[in-house]
């Protein structure tokens, strides 16, 4: 049996942006840094996106008064995080699966810049998907 890819096409558009985003500059910037690029590249690709987007947390179906900044939020259903860091700690994928989990997002990319090669990671949120 040959199991779907959760959101394959968006995933593999996002990641491309990535990859050329970080083909350009190299690792070692700032998160931010990447992220002001993404936009531009993002917006070249025709990548629909939404950035620094707040997001409502729910608990037993009511929304708390907290909410997480999303760095962004791709295809209005991909939660996008970047990270430029040189290893990335599992505390950020257990944080993005929160995320996930919290706010009934079904797909989550944690995507760090701060390496030679850049590294990502898709993150299912499994309590809520399809």
């Amino acid at each position: 049996m040959v199991e779907k890819i959760l959101y394959k096409e968006e995933s593999y558009k996002i990641i491309g942006a990535c990859m050329k985003v970080h083909r350009g500059l190299g690792s070692g910037f700032l998160e931010s840094v990447y992220e002001e690029a993404l936009e531009q590249e993002f917006k070249v690709a025709g990548i629909p996106f939404e950035r620094q987007v707040k997001l409502n947390i729910f608990y037993e179906d009511r929304k708390l008064k907290k909410y997480f900044i999303a760095d962004f939020v791709c295809f209005d259903k991909i939660v996008l995080e970047i990270k430029s860091v040189k290893y990335v700690p599992v505390a950020f994928l257990s944080q993005l699966n929160n995320y996930l989990a919290a706010t009934r997002k079904e797909l989550g990319i944690l995507v760090n810049f701060g390496t030679t090669s850049l590294t990502y990671k898709r993150i299912v949120n499994t309590t809520h998907s399809r």
